[in-house]
């Protein structure tokens, strides 16, 4: 059994729970709930007043009051419930507790919780109806403590709880984290004589499995009648995500195949628990056995194999399902828009752009969002900022993601009028946006405005700080060659710095050839992660950069002490919208001697542009003529010349590199822009190089 970690007091949650027991004990004695190996015993139902309303079959009798019912049904906004509710009262119609629990429930529907609660207190008679309405409404829009509050207020009234009211409680109990009020519900279930209701069972399963209490909702299961089993296809498909939750795969496996009777959803969650835990194999055997498939379906395929990294592979799924007639909801277009934003599948983002438009399909936030993140990071800033601007409703999310990539494509003055508009329009800033602005500030090179950023973010705003905040502030120091400035502030950090925050001014030691400052960090970087193999290449690439030749090899001997290795460099280029991927070194490709022959004719072309292989950049004490052949194995260099292998003249180069681009690269692509008269967009993992007539974006400052 897994123990829930301990959640942040809540006075007014605790005061809860010591009446919750006292009212309990009032009317029962507590059943024995201490173990997930205890038997949960059904004891006879108690006699507690049900509370039902007899005016809530009679009203129904009413023609007028059948009318206000059908009205209120039928109610779109909160200001026509208004309406009819100011109706209601002018009929004196209001002590109806049929219209009232109405009230109630559509109120919540539309989200309008302070109305219903106002409903709710300006009632005189406190039915079960309206209760359960409250209590339903209040835990579909997760006000979870008001929902435990009214639940109290209930038993206070002396209203009997019913098989209606536990499963809206125990969800709200599941969502404050409450594991000690849990089993104290769970007894007073037992004892109200409702704890084999289907309904309060698969209830009682799903709020053990969101607090990781397995021990106990197995025990559930496994005490469940076989009536309960028979008949909810559900409870099994609860437990079956529990089990996937908490990682025990064979245990899923084992309740997947015992299943009586399977629906989509079983086939849907388990393949989604497999995708979450990394088994994408069984998870597509299980896919490709589904007789029936539905949107969910494809959804957790394509979101999952994007969120393990098999971004081509959840391209290719979406098409699939486009191509069996399906329409995608909004979560399968954030995935799809997610993956091709990845390995920056431009042709493929504009092909489901493509299809948003023919088929009247409307954004909404998230596929907004995802759309200008996609365009922004497959290297079209400018198509990213016309969806924004199409956009006609924004949230925070949207805003950042613009902000984002103008920050990453080096436009930092855009950044700052981006943010400016969304401060105009209402909405303040949080802590993501503040990111991207320390960003922007960073590799445009604008240390003061940074630095006023970050006190505003703390002083303005009260947004505290975290570790990537203060680790962009070294970096944004640490690149203006600053580094006693950036080494004080890592220093006077409130929080411990972290293998990247020194990282970054590693980096900054290295770009600016302080050695000794360079060997105090990489002591703190090899305390931090002793196998961490950017500690070893980082302090390698600082020697080597002043051609200390033996302190290199000392680190190279040392990680293979270690038994340290170097994640090689990849890039991916999209080509007639079919994505490829380059290692360094890469000689696996069908085409590989064609492609290193072109990079040696793009190389001897650029050199004779002025063009010098900057050898500073390879670790090893070899030959310049070696040296220069491991320089020309680099993935972004390779994805080059398959690019101007198979695009016509005056198509824009887009590849996308897992590391940050070496020096040698860069020179390399300015050439390659100048030569090709192309435009060559680059993105490493820090930000994007647009490369055209020679010059970079960047100014060469990155």
């Amino acid at each position: 059994m897994s123990k829930f970690p301990s959640t942040k007091p809540i006075l007014t949650i605790t005061v809860q729970m010591k009446s919750l027991r006292l009212l309990f004990e009032r009317n029962s004695s507590p059943a024995k709930t201490t173990s997930s190996s205890s038997k949960f015993k059904r004891p006879k139902p108690s006699s507690i007043s049900n509370g039902s309303d007899s005016s809530q079959s009679s009203s129904s009798q009413d023609p007028l009051k059948t009318h206000f019912s059908s009205l209120i049904k039928s109610t779109e906004t909160t200001l026509q419930l208004r309406q009819i509710h100011a109706q209601i009262l002018r009929r004196h119609l209001s002590s109806s507790a049929n219209l009232t629990t109405l009230l109630i429930s559509v109120s919540s529907s539309l989200k309008s919780i302070p109305y219903a609660l106002s409903i709710f207190n300006h009632s005189h008679h406190k039915s079960l109806f309206l209760f359960n309405a409250l209590i339903r409404g209040l835990t579909e829009n997760s006000h979870f403590q008001s929902s435990v509050s009214h639940f109290l207020l209930m038993l206070r009234h002396r209203v009997r709880p019913d098989r209606l009211t536990y499963p809206f409680v125990l969800k709200s109990v599941a969502g404050l984290g409450l594991r000690f009020l849990g089993l104290i519900l769970h007894g007073r279930i037992i004892k109200s004589g409702v704890e084999f209701d289907s309904f309060v069972r698969v209830s009682l399963v799903e709020m053990y499995v969101k607090l990781e209490e397995m021990g106990f909702a197995l025990q559930v299961f496994d005490e469940s009648p076989e009536r309960n089993k028979s008949e909810s296809i559900l409870l099994w498909n609860v437990l079956i995500n529990g089990c996937c939750k908490v990682g025990d795969l064979e245990k899923a496996m084992e309740l997947f195949e015992a299943m009586p009777e399977r629906n989509i959803g079983s086939w849907n969650s388990f393949i989604n628990g497999l995708m979450k835990n990394g088994d994408l194999n069984k998870a597509m055997q299980l896919f490709d056995e589904m007789k029936e498939k539905d949107v969910v379906s494809w959804t957790t395929i394509v979101n999952g194999l994007s969120q393990n990294g098999d971004h081509q592979k959840a391209l290719s799924m979406f098409f699939k399902m486009l191509e069996v007639g399906l329409r995608p909801n909004d979560l399968t277009l954030v995935s799809v828009l997610s993956a091709c934003a990845k390995i920056g599948a431009l042709e493929a983002g504009v092909r489901i752009h493509n299809y948003f438009v023919e088929n009247g399909l409307q954004f909404n936030k998230a596929t907004a969002a995802a759309l200008v993140d996609m365009y922004a990071k497959c290297g079209n800033i400018l198509s990213a900022s016309k969806v924004f601007e199409e956009t006609k409703e924004k949230d925070i999310r949207t805003w950042s993601v613009m902000i984002w990539g103008w920050a990453t494509h080096g436009f930092y003055g855009q950044a700052i009028r981006c943010f400016k508009k969304m401060m105009f329009s209402g909405i303040k800033p949080d802590a993501v946006v503040f990111l991207a602005l320390l960003t922007a500030c960073s590799h445009s090179g604008q240390v003061d405005l940074g630095l006023n950023f970050f006190d505003s973010m703390r002083f303005d705003y009260s947004i505290e700080p975290t570790m990537k905040h203060y680790t962009l502030v070294v970096d944004l120091l640490g690149r203006a060659g600053r580094l006693d400035e950036a080494m004080k502030f890592i220093q006077r950090m409130p929080i411990s710095p972290d293998f990247v925050a020194w990282g970054a001014l590693f980096c900054a030691c290295r770009a600016h050839k302080n050695i000794k400052m360079a060997e105090l960090v990489s002591e703190n970087l090899l305390q931090l992660e002793p196998k961490h193999p950017g500690s070893y290449v980082f302090l390698s690439n600082v020697y080597a950069a002043v051609g200390r030749w033996e302190d290199v090899e000392r680190v190279r001997m040392l990680m293979q002490n270690q038994a340290v290795g170097k994640d090689p460099g990849w890039s991916y280029i999209e080509v007639n919208g079919q994505v490829h991927s380059f290692v360094a070194g890469d000689h696996d490709h069908k085409r590989a001697r064609e492609i290193y022959s072109k990079l040696e004719e793009i190389v001897s072309g650029a050199r004779e542009q002025g063009y010098m292989p900057e050898t500073g950049w390879v670790l090893h004490n070899i030959e310049e003529e070696e040296k220069e052949d491991a320089l020309g194995s680099h993935s972004e260099k390779l994805a080059l010349a398959f690019a101007l292998m198979n695009t016509s003249p005056g198509t824009t180069i887009r590849i996308v590199k897992n590391l940050r681009v070496c020096g040698d690269c860069h020179s390399l692509m300015k050439c390659a822009s100048k030569m090709s008269q192309r435009e060559i967009i680059l993105r490493d993992i820090k930000r994007f190089h647009h490369f055209k007539y020679g010059v970079c974006s960047c100014g060469d400052y990155w």
